[in-house]
């Protein structure tokens, strides 16, 4: 006869059965905290001060720059060549330098921008003569970093208000000197010369 069924012992059954009966459980609670154990996510139970929204990255965070005080940029006139061949037109270039200590924002935008050619006391051409639709654009300059707009093409005529929509006559060449000037805003470049054959 099986002595689990019918426990032998000095004791009464009953407390051979009660002993079973705790063991058993005691094997169960070990169990489950196994199995919890085994099955509960990894990593660390939430803190109430691990809820707050995760601060953004640097490529996330939207630059905070405050406008460029005056004084601190400089802005540079330049044309890709000094001497141009017979219908060569020349490229305009606006170049911005940041010249204080800490990123500043600068509208550098066809708005703001004016580039003027003058030949003597003469004006040749203004960019905004027959502009169309400018825009604004938000520059973030960093300390020291000089950024250039795309160069602007300048097709050798002498331009007006009131020739936007006809054509316009071509400017004296053979190795006339002209002067490049830009403004955007309230700032003022350097003067470029530049000669057309």
């Amino acid at each position: 006869m099986s002595t689990f069924r019918n426990p032998v012992g000095p004791q009464p059954a009953s407390v051979y059965w009660r002993r079973r009966a705790v063991v058993a459980l005691l094997l169960l609670a070990v169990i489950a905290i196994v199995v919890l154990i085994v099955i509960q996510p990894r990593g660390k139970s939430p803190n109430p001060s691990d809820t707050k929204q995760p601060k953004p990255s640097a490529s996330q965070t939207v630059d905070p720059s405050k406008a460029c005080a005056p004084g601190v940029i400089k802005l540079t006139a330049a044309t890709n060549k000094s001497n141009y061949a017979p219908g060569e037109n020349p490229q305009l270039i606006l170049t911005l330098t940041n010249e204080g200590a800490v990123p500043c924002t600068i509208n550098a935008g066809t708005t703001k921008q004016v580039f003027t050619i003058t030949s003597g006391s003469e004006t040749y051409w203004k960019s905004t003569d027959c502009q169309q639709d400018p825009v604004d654009a938000n520059v973030v300059l960093e300390p020291n970093i000089p950024q250039s707009t795309s160069p602007l093409t300048w097709d050798r005529t002498r331009s007006s208000a009131t020739t936007c929509n006809s054509s316009r006559p071509a400017v004296p060449a053979g190795g006339a000197s002209y002067h490049l000037n830009i403004t955007l805003g309230d700032l003022a470049s350097n003067d470029v010369q530049f000669l057309l054959n």
